[in-house]
C-alpha cells in the first residue's frame, strides 16, 4: 500500500489521499497476494478532466503496480471543490 501511496502522491501532488486495504474482503479468491483497493484522491490535475481521464491518468501514474500490486482498484478521483 506505500508503494501505492507513494505513486499518487508523486504523480498528483493531491490535497486529500485515502488508501483503503479490501484485501480482507477477498480472502480466498483467486488473486489473493494482490491487492484489492479503493482510492479517493483530491487533486488540481483532475480539474478540468473527465472521470475516464482521471482513472487514465491513475492508471497511467501506477504503471506496472497494476501488472505485480494491485488486483483491483476502485477510484474516486475529484478536484478541489467538488464533493462526492
Amino acid at each position: 500500500m506505500e508503494r501505492l501511496r507513494r505513486q499518487l502522491e508523486s504523480s498528483f501532488h493531491p490535497l486529500e489521499l485515502n488508501i483503503q486495504d479490501d484485501g480482507v474482503q477477498h480472502s480466498g479468491h483467486a488473486h489473493e497476494g494482490n491487492g484489492h483497493f479503493s482510492v479517493r484522491i483530491v487533486a488540481s490535475a483532475f480539474a478540468t478532466r473527465s472521470r475516464l481521464q482521471r482513472h487514465r491518468m491513475i492508471y497511467a501514474a501506477l504503471g506496472n503496480l497494476l501488472q505485480t500490486d494491485i488486483h483491483a482498484l476502485s477510484i474516486k478521483a475529484l478536484a478541489p471543490g467538488e464533493l462526492h
